[in-house]
């Protein structure tokens, strides 16, 4: 013990200035008793505990990762060199938003500079040799797979696209547990969250959490240790547009509560008549961001809670009069319907059989070599084949799209004379007639590149394949008309 009066006597000033101490000690004993002082003082708001006299010092850091992040072993940590490693991938100002979002939530949060995993939306096998009456787009999928989530985040994506109706996201969360000689244990734990659209005639959209793959090394306070599971809607259009979510959310428990029950389901439903668009399409986009907290135990110091949220999710709902379940079945409260308002990806087979051939051909001429392409432009950018630069639905506008095909037509007579249609052969453009990039942009935008499309004469019947194909596309995938919504091409 210290005799205070005497240790006191020796120090020659103390200074306690923003919880730091300042001092021109005599002896030894007063380097011990300012040692003691210091580690007494608590700052505002800190979640620093008082250690006993002798006991160490205990913190965590705890690291918001992507899920496909490599955590690094506990002997290089000891080592030193990979704490700064954990830093660097876990940035304070981390992207929450998909690249590929569209409409308004693509404005919000920082956007990402890294692609989505996107699932093939079609299988070739199915539509390659079908009779053109039996000939249709297939219907996206409705459900994403806990496992389909993990294999496909597993890599630098931080979001996994399966479709317009099924997209998930997720979260590591790593804490390193430290004493006074270092790193002595890890814990990490993975959030996955699945947002869906189960049902076409349903308006709403589901988000799955998942707690998983909980591994601790070596010595931790994981058995303290609370994780919070939190899901928003942060923001929407219009603003005075109302949702319905689920009372399942917000939930905390400890982490052997979380372990033996991970699994939470978060609903969000805006009804019709409160959204906007023309035509009548009553649309409603929304950002759903999820948010997890990591709260240390009593006794370790550190940030606490440390809150990271993955990725969000832009859902949007719509009610337009040429979509699917435009009345509601008789139900008009439940007309309408839901997706998630990010960039469609439409497949065209070039294998040989596949019944729209010709077109995928042509098209992706005019993504490889635009230059040898008619009309002539020695600085054609064809759009359409990368999400900067997506098309749009042309729907509400009918002369707009007549004149888009009045152009081409015009453009294929030009260069293959009056008789390109013999054999049965039909003027193919792109961009699609039906999209505000058709072949009379410039008669609308003053600012594009002229001549900036295509034309090729193809037979009728695989013209018509690609046609049919299209406005399959368009209703499978809710693809609303404008610059709010958007989709590209694929040759496969």
């Amino acid at each position: 013990m210290f005799d205070i009066a005497v240790v006191l006597g020796e120090i020659r000033s103390l200074t306690v200035l923003g919880g730091s101490i300042t001092t021109a000690p005599r002896t030894r004993s007063s380097l011990a008793l300012l040692a003691a002082l210091t580690a007494a003082i608590v700052l505002p708001g800190s979640t620093t505990a008082v250690a006993a006299e002798g006991s160490e010092q205990l913190t965590a850091r705890t690291f918001m990762l992507a899920p496909g992040a490599s955590v690094p072993s506990l002997a290089d940590l000891k080592a030193g060199t990979a704490l700064a490693q954990l830093a660097m991938a876990a940035p304070e100002d981390a992207a929450t938003t998909p690249m590929e979002v569209v409409g308004p939530a693509a404005s919000y949060g920082k956007r990402s500079s890294t692609p989505a995993a996107v699932a093939s939306g079609r299988q070739e096998a199915a539509t390659a040799f079908m009779a053109p009456a039996a000939l249709s787009y297939p219907e996206p999928a409705r459900a994403v797979t806990l496992a389909e989530c993990k294999q496909n985040l597993a890599g630098a994506s931080q979001v996994y696209v399966k479709s317009r109706f099924a997209v998930c996201t997720g979260l590591k969360v790593t804490t390193v547990w430290e004493k006074q000689n270092g790193a002595v244990g890890t814990s990490t734990y993975t959030v996955y969250v699945r947002g869906t659209v189960p049902k076409e005639a349903d308006r709403t959209v589901y988000f799955d959490y998942d707690v998983t793959d909980f591994n601790a090394v070596g010595s931790t306070g994981v058995s303290g240790l609370k994780i919070g599971l939190k899901g928003d809607v942060a923001a929407d259009w219009p603003a005075a547009a109302t949702p319905v979510t689920g009372k399942t959310l917000p939930v905390t428990k400890t982490w052997l509560e979380m372990q033996s029950s991970p699994h939470y389901t978060h609903s969000v439903r805006y009804a019709p008549g409160q959204g906007s668009g023309a035509g009548a399409a009553d649309v409603v986009a929304a950002v759903y961001q999820p948010e997890v907290t990591s709260t240390l135990p009593a006794g370790w110091v550190g940030e606490s809670p440390k809150t990271g949220k993955p990725f969000m999710f832009a859902p949007r709902w719509d009610a337009a009069s040429y979509l699917r379940n435009s009345t509601g079945a008789g139900n008009p409260a439940n007309k309408g319907g839901a997706a998630f308002s990010m960039i469609a990806t439409l497949e065209y087979s070039s294998k040989p059989g596949a019944p729209e051939q010709a077109v995928a051909d042509h098209i992706k001429q005019a993504f490889a070599n635009p230059k040898a392409t008619k009309p002539l432009n020695a600085l054609k950018n064809v759009p359409g084949d990368t999400i900067q630069e997506p098309l749009h639905r042309l729907f509400l506008d009918q002369k707009r799209l007549d004149r888009n095909r009045a152009v081409s037509v015009r453009e294929c007579k030009r260069y293959w004379g009056a008789n390109y249609t013999d054999g049965g052969k039909e003027c193919d453009e792109f961009p699609f007639a039906s999209t505000y990039e058709g072949s009379a942009i410039e008669e609308y935008d003053v600012h594009v590149e002229k001549n900036n499309f295509s034309v090729m004469p193809v037979p009728g019947d695989q013209n018509g394949a690609g046609g049919t194909l299209l406005r399959g596309f368009y209703n499978a995938n809710r693809m609303i008309d404008g610059p709010e919504d958007g989709f590209i091409v694929k040759i496969n």
